[in-house]
């Protein structure tokens, strides 16, 4: 599990196959979970001055690859007693959204996502959603798209000072929204108050 807070924007060395490999301050582990532009992958070695993950075809054919050839996002996976500070993150990306526009406000950017419409309904108004491992809040949604609001820190500190209208991006939506819908579609067509209540209270 991941918080969607970015502990560094390290650099990719090379993806070889199946190979990404990472140059990062970052002290990795074999066999440790960490987040890369929010996918969650497997360290399978060790080096002086950084790893390397499995990337498998499947992972390469649903995220953004055009972003694993510079800098990239990295968060290790949550240890036990590390302050919750973002959102619960999986690093199970659902989709690649495309930058429409980037607005730029004085004191904040406007950032229009597009997705593909079927993703739309897991993207609640003022929930949690994360782009590239990012935690972000949605601020509104529409039929095919939604709008983020960023601040200057998160836009200097993130990849996101490097994006453009028309960039690819992975995009994680809110788990609570994807099982609660997967909760709904396998009910009856008809639900009691009760039942409603007993879905509300497992969340």
């Amino acid at each position: 599990m991941f918080t969607g807070l970015i502990r560094e924007i390290a650099n990719v060395k090379s993806l070889a196959g199946s190979t990404l490999t990472i140059k990062a301050k970052h002290e990795a582990k074999l066999g440790d979970s960490i987040a890369i532009n929010g996918a969650c992958l497997t360290v399978v070695k060790v080096l002086g001055d950084g790893f390397s993950v499995e990337l498998s075809p499947e992972s390469q054919k649903l995220l953004a690859m055009e972003n694993y050839k510079n800098e990239v996002h990295i968060e290790p996976a949550m240890m036990m007693g590390d302050r919750f500070e973002g959102h619960i993150v999986q690093g199970h990306v659902d989709c690649i959204g495309e930058i429409k526009e980037i607005k730029n406000n004085g004191n904040s950017y406007d950032v229009f996502i597009k997705l593909p419409k079927k993703f739309i309904p897991f993207v609640v108004p003022k929930g949690s959603i994360t782009i590239d491992g990012v935690s972000l809040t949605v601020n509104d949604v529409s039929a095919d798209s939604f709008r983020l609001t960023i601040i200057p820190h998160t836009m200097k500190e993130t990849l996101f000072r490097t994006y453009k209208k028309g960039s690819k991006v992975n995009v994680e939506t809110d788990m609570f929204a994807r099982y609660v819908s997967h909760i709904i579609s396998h009910q009856k067509a008809s639900l009691t108050w009760d039942e409603v209540d007993a879905i509300s209270a497992q969340y």
